[in-house]
Order: structure tokens, then sequence, then C-alpha cells
């Protein structure tokens, strides 16, 4: 399964579909309040993250892309959208620095490994 891939971005693709899948998660249920006023920022907030979550589920995809055809612009292209939405949503660098740098190790593994 690895043979000629990087196992590095396989775990930053993993990493970013299970952040994607926590993002929904959070703010669908950030909206199924009670309270009218509870709801209505919950709305504001989504409304917010919705950028920055689109942005890092195309990215989650082009890194899949990267590590299932081995191409190692996917791999490249993917960083570049988790350094897009970082800037879109800066509120959430934790989670997305990590991703920014598994994913730009991973690119880099993935050009040594296809080069070899």
């Amino acid at each position: 399964m690895f043979e000629k891939r990087s196992k590095v971005l396989f775990v930053c693709a993993i990493l970013v579909t299970l952040y994607i899948i926590y993002l929904i998660t959070y703010f669908a249920g950030a909206t199924a309040s009670e309270d009218d006023i509870e709801a209505i920022g919950g709305a504001i907030a989504t409304a917010l993250v919705i950028p920055h979550m689109m942005v890092m589920a195309l990215g989650a995809i082009f890194s899949w892309l990267g590590f299932g055809l081995k191409k190692t612009w996917g791999a490249l292209v993917g960083a570049i959208l988790y350094c897009v939405g970082l800037v879109l949503f800066p509120l959430y660098f934790m989670f997305t620095i990590p991703l920014i740098i598994l994913g730009f190790v991973g690119y880099s593994n993935e050009k040594k490994l296809l080069s070899i």
C-alpha cells in the first residue's frame, strides 16, 4: 500500500479528514439550540467558519489525490490550501499548523520517493 508513497502524507490526509468531520459535527450542533439567541449566534459562527471549512475540505481532497495517484502536485496544492484555510480562520491555528507542516513534509517525501 505504501510502495513509493509517503506515510506522512497519508497521516496528514487522515487527520484533515477527521478535522473536517469534527468541524461539520460541531457547527451543525451549534445551530440546533432551543433558544433563539443561541441559534442566531450559532448561525453567525457557522457562517464565519464555512469558508475555512470548504478550503480545508478541498485541501483534503487534493491530499488524497496526491497520495492515491502518486502525484506531487496534489500534495502541494493540499498543503497550500491548508495555509489559505489558516488565513481564512486564524482562531483554529492550533489545528491547522500541524496539518500545514505534515502537508509540506508529505509533499517533500513524496517528491523524494517518486524521484528514486
